[in-house]
């Protein structure tokens, strides 16, 4: 079973969610503003993905400006980096997909056809 970590008025998590029900794909959906990812859940995504940190930020979002992360990121240790990221879902790129071994960011089709396809 997939968990997608969606925010509902998100317009890509919404076109994510359209995506995985035309496949006839099941998963739990997570509220991520209501209940973020903890620590834990952050870590264990960065560790699955093989992504940088910098892409598990909504960079084009409000909060990332007003707290100026652009600047702090590339300097910032990965507890403060999981900090930021646990303590406000709005600062997380959203969805974010897993079945607990694979992870996907945002929404690309060419990505949910290879990863989610077959579930």
């Amino acid at each position: 079973m997939l968990t997608v970590f969606s925010y509902p008025p998100c317009g890509t998590c919404q076109k994510a969610k359209k995506w995985l029900d035309a496949e006839n794909i099941s998963y739990d959906e997570r509220h991520i503003v209501k209940e973020p990812p903890t620590r834990e859940e952050i870590r264990d995504l960065k560790e699955k993905s093989g992504l940088e940190w910098k892409k598990f930020f909504n960079t084009s979002g409000k909060k990332y400006r007003e707290m100026g992360l652009k600047d702090k990121l590339p300097d910032a240790d990965e507890e403060t980096i999981i900090d930021w990221l646990s303590s406000d879902g709005m600062l997380i790129k959203r969805p974010i997909v897993t079945d607990g071994q694979t992870v996907t960011l945002g929404f690309k089709e060419s990505e949910f056809l290879a990863n989610w396809k077959n579930q």
